[in-house]
């Protein structure tokens, strides 16, 4: 994998912080966990759907928290009951997890629901209408002005 110094961009921008994290997470060398497997989905324009598999893992087990332009997703097993149980082969994972997402901006938490050890958090994209692109007329703003300086000559 390439490195990449990106210092010379720090030194010659303003606001930009965010945007070379980014990049600085993406071209480390660190592997991304993969633990526990998830799918991102689109399932209309500005909706998604992440999908993580928790099998094990009840509602009491999980936390989805979403702070600024982050979604963080923490899965830990409760005490296990009292009763002693000798497992022969433990092939489900159980182990504690934290699963960060970055979010575009816009971007809200809709929802989570759990069902047949799928976590499922609902996304939807919504642009507030004054970043919204907008029709601009053309020759009806120039025509008043126009009309305008006529009354005041006449």
């Amino acid at each position: 994998m390439r490195q990449f110094d990106l210092s010379p961009l720090y030194r010659s921008t303003v606001g930009f912080d965010r945007l070379f994290n980014l990049l600085d997470q993406v071209t480390s060398n660190d592997a991304a966990p993969g633990y526990p497997p998830y799918n991102i989905e689109r399932t209309a324009e500005n909706a998604y759907r992440i999908t993580i598999a928790v099998a094990g893992f009840g509602e009491a087990d999980l936390s989805i928290e979403s702070k600024e332009n982050a979604l963080t997703v923490k899965g830990e097993k409760q005490a296990a009951s009292a009763e002693k149980r000798e497992v022969l082969h433990q092939g489900i994972a159980a182990r504690a997890f934290e699963r960060r997402f970055q979010l575009a901006d816009y971007v809200q938490v809709t929802g989570a629901s759990l069902e047949n050890g799928l976590l499922h958090i609902d996304l939807v994209r919504e642009i507030p209408e004054a970043k919204k692109p907008r029709q601009i007329p053309i020759g009806a703003a120039s025509a008043k002005v126009l009309e305008a300086k006529v009354a005041k000559a006449a």
